[in-house]
Order: structure tokens, then sequence, then C-alpha cells
């Protein structure tokens, strides 16, 4: 089968997630991602007008990915909300705070990095993260009218500290290259779920 356009820029998209998840953005040549995907040096810019616009793709194409994935850990049947909740935030440990995170923790590594290059960029991970928090209050909603969790302060709000929590102690857990951060912040979330 031949490979199409759409598959080549995958493809880039790709492997710049797996570089710049330990690299970072601004240390990352496109030649290093071209060289890496197997793509000529020459037609990059027959798929992106920019390393701006390259970026702003790399940063969509992950939270694309990452929503989906979001979406079948909350979407899980024959369980409770309470339940999809906490199997997310597991499987946040496993994906998001790992030195070799292939991919996975590109909003822990690039959030603040980019920010401050990139406009495009910027809001690409603003509509990343809001979707993020969208998904997580309709599971905390959920889970109020299921019986299975509760809280104290409404559903957007609780949503919010909780991803900003998580967010933060991804962070942590990179700087002290432990994950105690992380545990008590699954600690912290069971408390604020009221579980």
């Amino acid at each position: 089968m031949p490979v199409t356009q759409g598959d080549t820029r995958r493809s880039i998209l790709d492997t710049a997630q797996r570089i710049m998840s330990r690299k970072g953005f601004a240390a990352v040549g496109i030649n290093e991602v071209l060289y890496e995907a197997g793509v000529p040096k020459g037609s990059f810019y027959h798929y992106f007008n920019s390393k701006d616009a390259f970026g702003e793709a790399m940063m969509r194409s992950y939270f694309g990915d990452y929503l989906a994935d979001m979406d079948r850990i909350l979407g899980e049947p024959g369980t409770t909300s309470a339940q999809r909740l906490m199997n997310y935030w597991q499987n946040w440990r496993e994906t998001q705070s790992v030195d070799e995170c292939q991919g996975k923790c590109l909003a822990v590594k690039l959030g603040a990095e980019v920010s401050d290059l990139s406009e495009s960029m910027r809001l690409a991970l603003k509509e990343g993260t809001t979707a993020i928090v969208d998904r997580l209050e309709q599971a905390i909603t959920a889970g109020l009218e299921d019986g299975s969790l509760a809280v104290d302060d409404d559903a957007r709000t609780t949503a919010q500290v909780l991803y900003d929590m998580w967010l933060g102690a991804s962070v942590m857990a990179k700087i002290h290259r432990d994950i105690t951060p992380l545990a008590t912040t699954t600690t912290v979330t069971r408390r604020l779920l009221h579980l």
C-alpha cells in the first residue's frame, strides 16, 4: 500500500512528539525530526508553512490523541464514574510522569516553554487543556448523578483544581525524579472526590 501525504505528515508529527517530549521544542531542529521520521529534508515545507505552524499542528495532533484516549477511559462501561476518574488518574501516573514518556507528556514538557515562544502554540495548548478540564467536569457531574463521588465545590472548579494539581505534580515529579508528588496527588484527589 503506498504511503500517502497524510501518513507522511502524521509520521513527522509522531516523531516530533517523541523527540520533543525528551528535549523540548527549541532544542530540536526540523532536520533532526525529518531524519528520524525518514522524510527528505526538502519536503518539510510541503507539509508545514513554518516551524511555528508545525508546532501548532504537533500540539493539536497530541491533544487529539490524548482526548481520544481520555474518552476511552472515561467511557469505560460497567464501572462507576468515580472508578473511571480514578482509572484516568492511574493512566496519568503511568504515562505522564516517566522519564521516557514517548510523546505522552507534551503538555507537561512543553507547556511553559512554547507558551512564551508562539501564540498559536499557546492557543493550541489552551484549547487542548480546556478540553481536558471539560471532560473531567463531565465525569465529575456524572459521578454526582450516579452517587459514586461527592465534591465540596462545583464540578467545574473541582475539575480545574484537579487538572492543575496533577499538572503541577507531574512537573515536580520530573524535577525530583521521584513519583512521590503523584502519589500525594492521588491521595488528595480521593479526598476531593470523597472516595
